[in-house]
């Protein structure tokens, strides 16, 4: 089974940038799709960005369209999520997910592993 991990979480004010990192259990993402999503108490979790590599597609929420960038290589195990121009709305937990499948879908029901996530909390 396919395990994720995500890192690199933190306090950040507001205007400041983080990077995320979702590192896999396997060796390579490239017959994956991966997405992140965020989730705040008493909401769904959010789509937040999604990559796939065949072919090499990527799609982002409106919210944060311009100020998100998902990247990864395809023969490695780690996707990244730099985020800029961070907002107090932008706070959340932020998880990654993998889809045994390369179509990009932003509903957390087309996602078959799921890891723990990592807080960020932008500050005003």
């Amino acid at each position: 089974q396919l395990q994720l991990v995500e890192s690199g979480g933190g306090l950040v004010q507001a205007g400041g940038s983080l990077t995320l990192s979702c590192t896999a259990s396997e060796r390579t993402f490239s017959r994956y799709a991966i997405g992140w999503f965020r989730r705040v108490p008493g909401k769904d979790r959010e789509f937040v960005a999604a990559i796939s590599w065949s072919p090499a597609v990527t799609d982002y929420a409106d919210s944060v369209k311009g100020r998100f960038t998902i990247s990864g290589d395809s023969a490695g195990n780690t996707v990244y999520l730099q985020m800029s121009s961070l907002k107090p709305e932008d706070t959340a937990v932020y998880c990654c997910a993998a889809r045994n499948s390369y179509a990009l879908v932003s509903t957390q029901r087309g996602y078959d592993y799921w890891g723990q996530g990592t807080q960020v909390t932008v500050s005003s």
